[in-house]
């Protein structure tokens, strides 16, 4: 009789079972941020802006940084150009035209009224890129613009969609930056601007 070819007397097996870890919250990423990741698979450039004070292709104007809005944080895009001198309108009547902030929000109470309002209309009417969502900026959103890229603008007043009274609106000096208020009858440099959910 052959010997086996093979002995085995003992057999020693050791098995770990790992347990898999629970994850944890920060290692999920959101909905936004999946959306955010597929969104960059079909069109990578679409959401990453240029520099500060660079033209954004396909955004209609001048990148110009994040602001807080209601909606949310939001990219600031001015319009490369003026859209000419306009007043303001409606000399002697209040209107709730009032927000530093919100520029679309004052435009949309402009345009809808029964009034004439030049500035409002022409920024309203702009559109490049295809997009037709412009609107004139608030008090706020030319001192933004003011801070950031100066350079784009004249060394001349601007005028913004916030009301002061029944008889002034709010004004930005593009010259040394002084925020100031005049009739609205005076006709001043309109910059259409718009705005983008981060």
């Amino acid at each position: 009789m052959k010997a086996p070819l093979l002995n085995i007397r003992t057999l020693n097996l050791t098995v770990n079972i790992l347990e898999a870890e629970a994850p944890t919250v920060s290692t999920v990423p959101s909905v936004k941020d999946q959306f955010t990741e597929a969104l960059k698979k079909f069109a990578p450039d679409s959401l990453a802006p240029p520099a500060i004070g660079d033209y954004w292709p396909g955004q209609g104007g001048l990148y110009g940084g994040l602001r807080h809005y209601p909606e949310g944080l939001c990219h600031i895009i001015f319009a490369a150009k003026d859209v000419g001198r306009h007043s303001y309108g409606e000399y002697g009547t209040n209107v709730e035209a009032t927000s530093n902030i919100d520029g679309r929000e004052n435009t949309a109470i402009l345009v809808n009224r029964d009034g004439s309002h030049p500035a409002a209309d022409a920024a309203y009417g702009y559109t490049c890129d295809g997009h037709n969502d412009f609107y004139l900026p608030s008090s706020g959103e030319l001192h933004h613009g003011y801070l950031y890229l100066p350079e784009s603008f004249e060394k001349d007043w601007y005028i913004s969609s916030t009301q002061r009274s029944a008889n002034g609106a709010y004004y930005m000096d593009f010259v040394d930056g002084w925020l100031n208020y005049y009739a609205k009858t005076n006709e001043r440099l309109a910059r259409p601007v718009r705005r983008i959910l981060q």
